[in-house]
């Protein structure tokens, strides 16, 4: 089953190694144990596919049509940022876009970067005041982790929680997972601005409370935190709680115009959908189990 490698173009333009993409995915899943070997168990198996929606969704796809167009959003930067620098790769935005309908499926665009556009709130916030719709925010720590969170709502002032149930966590390195909310409460999205208040910290957040979030950056952009929340059932995403980013990543997710031509979404025929999600499971080693 692992026996399928990423497609040369992604490992020679990374230099990663192959087993340790798998991994990211592999480390996501949970074994049985018993007197002689692990296994994984139904309950285990189920339990791995809603942390990683794109393969649930892809082993879906076999058994009755799915939605019509790519399961990878096309990632689009300007062209004069390094694609090096990218935190957020092919692979991860398919594990990312498993959570998320079709229509947001479409291009992802970067708005801010901390490597280009300098690591400043105020500017991060400039960068994406013009963009009303869905982001997805990306972070690397000093330790090597990555995660983040899509954001449903766009980033505005607040004095409070806010936001809606379509949010949710995610880690992307050195595991892949997903964490949507649980129901428990509605403390979804944070940004605070400018307010004096130690009750009210300013920056940028998800999940959890005040002073004990499941994903916070402060307004310095410097440092921030990382908790177990109720809110999303999540983890400390990284190795400790304190969390001092070495990168920060927000893309604009754009959806498709409803005025868009019907033939120009359904270009991409159930076939081409399926070669697709066959070829990024073979990247992560998992087609074979589908045959």
């Amino acid at each position: 089953m692992l026996g399928y490698l990423f497609h040369q173009e992604y490992s020679k333009f990374r230099g990663d190694s192959h087993g340790e993409i798998v991994d990211i995915f592999i480390n996501a899943a949970t074994f049985t144990n018993d007197d002689t070997e692990s296994h994984m168990s139904f309950a285990d198996f189920r339990k791995w596919c809603s942390l990683l929606p794109s393969v649930r969704k892809f082993l879906g796809s076999l058994m009755m049509p799915s939605d019509p167009g790519s399961q990878i959003p096309q990632l689009l930067h300007q062209d004069n940022i390094d694609p090096s620098l990218i935190l957020l790769r092919k692979e991860y935005a398919w594990h990312i876009g498993g959570a998320l309908p079709q229509h947001e499926l479409d291009e992802w665009k970067l708005l801010y970067h901390s490597s280009v556009h300098g690591q400043s709130f105020n500017t991060f916030l400039g960068n994406i005041q013009n963009d009303e719709g869905p982001t997805v925010l990306v972070i690397k720590d000093k330790e090597g982790y990555v995660y983040g969170g899509y954001a449903s709502q766009p980033w505005e002032r607040h004095a409070g929680f806010y936001g809606d149930m379509k949010s949710f966590l995610f880690q992307l390195f050195p595991k892949a997972s997903i964490f949507r909310p649980t129901g428990a409460n509605h403390n979804l999205q944070w940004c605070a601005v400018n307010f004096s208040s130690e009750s009210i910290p300013n920056g940028i957040g998800f999940g959890g409370r005040v002073n004990h979030f499941g994903l916070f950056l402060s307004a310095n952009f410097d440092q921030g935190h990382t908790f177990v929340c109720t809110t999303f059932g999540s983890p400390c995403l990284s190795k400790t709680h304190q969390i001092y980013p070495e990168v920060i990543e927000c893309w604009g997710v754009v959806p498709y115009k409803v005025e868009k031509d019907r033939s120009e979404v359904i270009k991409g025929t159930v076939l081409e959908r399926f070669k697709e999600d066959r070829h990024m499971l073979n990247m992560v080693g998992l087609a074979n189990s589908s045959e």
